[in-house]
């Protein structure tokens, strides 16, 4: 038998080639490859993000399928009525993805401590995902409460079980996230934007943060100072959507998409979930699409389409409405193309109000489009700024940004300086100014208006879709926030659910 010589080395476990934990954080590339993961999960907290906020409010129902009883179905059905329980499968989706994206920000604030690359790249990269993690934990502690603080790299199984944290300490990690993205970011170079967070929109987060504690003064300073950064309203509203205009001047944050088959395209499917459930959505995507599977969700409410006020040129440039006749399998047939103005069905027919925002036909591939999704936008910027001057008791002062949004609506300027009646006004602008951007939820837990919100627009929709459980729309003190994800219940001796639940 021949003898075989061997170096300890002989068997090489890791390869020259291949990245590791220990060997990739090296370089200003390496680590713009992982600043850009941290960006990744949005889209996947925004697939669901929707059923938490539009659907989660009075802005917008599903089209029902009797046919189909299956948990997909039901359990996004349930987060809509508002009945959803913790272990529904799509509410939970916006914690674990949430936390992904916090995960990642964590790991590359702890590797660039030790980083050898040049400190205006760490500034940049610090910056960028301290405000990921600042946006990612307001999200939580805004739908679920305290929740638990991860603000390092986890590296064994007994540090991923924490104890919740309290909603003080949340906001209080939230605001040096956000005031640490601020000084280390800085204000938009040029139009269009790269799609990176700016020092605007750390600014417009940290601003909303305050808006939520009530300390207006700190969120009228912050906004007043994006008049500098460069950001303007578009001549047009719908234009602010348009793919044309991605990253634009009244664009602050908005999450990326490109549409497509090329390698590297990430298409924007949201805008199939918004349509009727059909077997071919021609009409309204210039190319056959089958959606019978994704549709029927976030259909611009009854209720929303009246609150435009008459001459609104964001009510046509926000909602459609497509004409048909629905087949024995609840799948609609569309048949015509009708603006919501005024809108009367043909007889036989049937209009179904769809989003039309974020839809820009034909599109680029059946696959996807390239309508980014908007964050934050220099209007809703404006907005703020008029709600933090009038809660503040400087009504006439916050008439100049409400007016400056209403003008481009085609709408003649408010007036009243009256601060009770200007609360009601500037809630209502958001509103219509920024349907189906997923604000309306929060906007009415920050104002207090919740409660009494949905339990009239529970008494008015079931009036109006006979389908609804006599228990959906009607909340009470413990649904404002959700139900802690059961899994985690199950997984963490330490963690505890929200009353109620």
């Amino acid at each position: 038998m021949a003898a075989v010589s061997c170096k300890k080395d002989f068997i090489q476990l890791t390869p020259e080639d291949s990245y590791t934990a220990g060997n990739f954080y090296k370089t200003e590339t390496q680590f713009q490859s992982a600043v850009i993961a941290a960006y990744a999960p949005l889209r996947d907290v925004l697939v669901n993000d929707y059923f938490t906020s539009e659907m989660h409010s009075d802005n917008t129902i599903y089209q029902p399928i009797p046919g189909n009883r299956g948990t997909a179905i039901v359990q996004r059905e349930n987060i809509s009525d508002f009945t959803n329980t913790s272990t529904n499968a799509y509410a939970n989706a916006t914690w674990e993805h949430s936390y992904t994206g916090i995960a990642r920000c964590n790991i590359v604030i702890d590797r660039l401590a030790d980083a050898s690359i040049s400190d205006s790249a760490k500034t940049v990269f610090d910056g960028q995902v301290k405000f990921l993690r600042a946006l990612n934990y307001f999200k939580l502690v805004r739908l679920y409460g305290g929740v638990p603080l991860f603000l390092h790299e986890v590296t064994k199984a007994d540090d991923a079980f924490r104890e919740r944290a309290t909603v003080a300490e949340v906001y209080d990690q939230i605001i040096a996230d956000a005031t640490d993205a601020i000084n280390e970011l800085k204000a938009p170079a040029r139009f269009p934007q790269t799609g990176e967070a700016t020092k605007g929109a750390a600014t417009l987060l940290l601003a909303e943060v305050y808006a939520v504690q009530k300390k207006w003064s700190e969120a009228e300073a912050l906004l007043n100072s994006m008049a500098t950064m460069g950001y303007d309203l578009n001549a047009d509203y719908a234009d602010a959507f348009s793919p044309a205009n991605k990253n634009g001047r009244e664009s602050v944050f908005e999450i990326q998409y490109l549409g497509g088959t090329a390698t590297g395209a990430t298409p924007d499917v949201l805008s199939f979930h918004f349509l009727p459930r059909s077997t071919d959505t021609r009409l309204l995507t210039g190319i056959s699409i089958n959606n019978t599977g994704t549709g029927g969700w976030n259909t611009p409410s009854s209720d929303l389409i009246q609150a435009f006020e008459p001459g609104d040129k964001r009510l046509d440039a926000s909602i459609g409405i497509v004409e048909g006749t629905y087949n024995a399998s609840s799948y609609f047939t569309y048949s015509a193309v009708k603006s919501v103005v005024n809108y009367t069905p043909d007889p036989g027919k049937t209009g179904v109000p769809y989003i039309k925002k974020y839809l820009h036909s034909p599109l680029p591939a059946p696959t996807g489009s390239s309508d980014d999704f908007p964050i934050y936008r220099y209007s809703d910027a404006l907005l703020l700024l008029a709600e933090a001057l009038n809660e503040q008791g400087k009504s006439g002062e916050a008439l100049v940004p409400l007016n400056r949004v209403r003008q481009r609506a085609g709408l003649p300027d408010v007036t009243t300086a009256n601060q009770s009646a200007l609360r009601s006004i500037i809630l209502h602008e958001r509103r219509v100014e920024l349907a189906f951007e997923n604000h309306r939820w929060t906007d009415l837990l920050r104002t207090d208006s919740a409660l009494a919100v949905i339990n009239a627009f529970g008494k008015v929709i079931k009036q109006e879709q006979p389908f609804l459980a006599a228990d959906a729309y009607v909340i009470d003190q413990h649904q404002l926030l959700f139900p802690v994800p059961q899994p985690e219940i199950d997984l963490n001796p330490k963690m505890v659910q929200n009353g109620g639940y």
